[in-house]
């Protein structure tokens, strides 16, 4: 009887073993990916990436994002898969071939203006719209612009019309 109380035990370890952590988050996550610090902002690398509800292809596609490029703050690594967050507050779980090193930016509000220089008085370089999406150059300091393209334009935006940038991190 005691052995198959201990095959039992070790079959029933072997199961909980097998179950991924779906809600993971800090340390314990960054540890079983990739050591990189989390949060962090990456972008879609293909045209359609699915969005899981679980670090898995056995868990359901709860949405589908159709835009290349659309910048997305990692929040969680479970393995090769990346819990991600879009600019709206939508989470879920996609693989890590599906996202890319390249930072890019979604302008955010209405219509802004990129200027020439990081300075509210310097001249227009473009108009940007809504929900448009550019490449993030750099944001130097914390003094409020960021160095953008969009569109074949480069050009300042202000940091607080733009979402793929944290609060506080300088990016050269």
């Amino acid at each position: 009887m005691t052995l198959m109380r201990f095959y039992l035990f070790l079959g029933f370890l072997l199961i909980l073993g097998s179950i991924p952590a779906i809600h993971t988050s800090g340390p314990l996550a960054a540890g079983k990916g990739t050591g990189l610090p989390l949060p962090r902002f990456v972008s879609l690398r293909a045209r359609e990436v699915n969005l899981r509800i679980g670090p898995g292809v056995q868990y359901p596609v709860d949405w589908v994002y159709l835009r290349q490029n659309l910048p997305v703050e990692i929040v969680a690594e479970y393995g090769t898969w990346r819990k991600i967050r879009d600019w709206q507050g939508t989470q879920g779980w996609v693989h890590q071939s599906m996202v890319s090193g390249t930072r890019t930016f979604i302008v955010t509000g209405q219509e802004r203006t990129i200027r020439r220089k990081g300075d509210a008085k310097s001249p227009p370089v473009a108009f940007i719209e809504a929900g448009a999406i550019g490449k993030l150059i750099s944001c130097p300091d914390l003094g409020g612009w960021c160095r953008v393209e969009a569109a074949d334009r480069k050009g300042w935006l202000r940091r607080v019309d733009l979402w793929g940038v944290l609060r506080n991190e300088v990016m050269e």
